[in-house]
């Protein structure tokens, strides 16, 4: 039974982190008119980001708390995220304005 439950819920767990990513797209896809690719890489530099951060708070302010390590991790990986979402649309994006979907479907590939 314990087996059973572990496996509901981890499937639970991942039709939810997938119903998250199709929203992002949807919402994304609305607002601008281009399927933005680019997401995915988004997505994956913000968690390496995290990750990175939430292993060297500790050895940088000297504490061993988990907890406030992965909670300031996450605010630096959200400044962080801010800043390259920024840069991407003041340097890529912006020039692209009134393109064809074709040019920016291509941009936003990577």
């Amino acid at each position: 039974m314990g087996f059973f439950l572990e496996t509901v819920f981890g499937g639970l767990m991942a039709g939810m982190l997938y119903a998250l990513v199709a929203l992002g797209f949807v919402l994304i896809f609305k607002a601008s008119g281009v399927f933005n690719f680019a997401q995915g890489a988004m997505v994956l530099f913000a968690a390496l980001a995290m990750a990175r951060f939430a292993e060297w708070f500790p050895l940088w302010l000297g504490f061993n708390s988990l907890l406030l390590a992965n909670l300031m991790a996450f605010c630096a990986a959200v400044l962080c995220m801010i800043g390259v979402a920024w840069l991407v649309e003041r340097l890529a994006l912006r020039r692209l304005v009134n393109q064809e979907g074709i040019t920016l479907l291509m941009a936003t590939l990577g």
